[in-house]
């Protein structure tokens, strides 16, 4: 048995309604990261909101190999126009999130969602309460440890595979 490189294995392209915002995101290695991320789930685009990152950092392009060279993406400065212009176009707007009302990422039904931004928040401090307000609702990963939270990326990459698991590809 050997090993496949991505050029001989037989998955099926395919291409999902889902618009990653980052809000507020800046480390180098976690954007690389959900660029990777995003061309393997084969996302509409990514928006970077707040502080534009470093487009060149090593750091982020040695994380993304040669994502960002394939996966659309755009950035914006303000989280709240952009959540308002996406809503006008008829997206579901879901952050990724744990609060007193976050349902289980698990539970959410995505199938009866057509188009889907899912907002991530900064590393540290997650997203802002006025942007959380702004989204249709809030999602969370059941945990079974002492620790409420996990890598941005890390957490993006399961959300990435429980959406696209039951949303329909265009």
């Amino acid at each position: 048995m050997s090993q496949l490189s991505h050029y001989d294995t037989n998955f099926k392209e395919r291409k999902f309604p889902i618009i990653l915002l980052l809000d507020g995101l800046n480390s180098p290695a976690n954007i690389g990261s959900l660029f990777r991320l995003s061309d393997a789930f084969n996302i509409e685009k990514i928006v970077l909101c707040g502080p534009k990152p470093d487009m060149k950092s090593n750091r982020l392009l040695r994380t993304a190999r040669s994502t960002v060279e394939k996966v659309e993406f755009e950035e914006q400065e303000k989280t709240s126009v952009t959540l308002k212009k996406y809503r006008e176009q008829s997206y579901t707007l879901l952050a990724l999130e744990i609060t007193e009302d976050s349902t289980s990422l698990d539970s959410f039904p995505f199938k009866d969602h057509s188009k889907i931004v899912l907002v991530i928040g900064n590393e540290r401090t997650g997203i802002d309460k006025a942007i959380l307000d702004l989204t249709d609702h809030r999602l969370h990963i059941n945990m079974f440890g002492k620790n409420s939270s996990m890598n941005v990326a890390q957490a993006t990459g399961i959300a990435l595979y429980e959406i696209t698991k039951s949303l329909p590809h265009i």
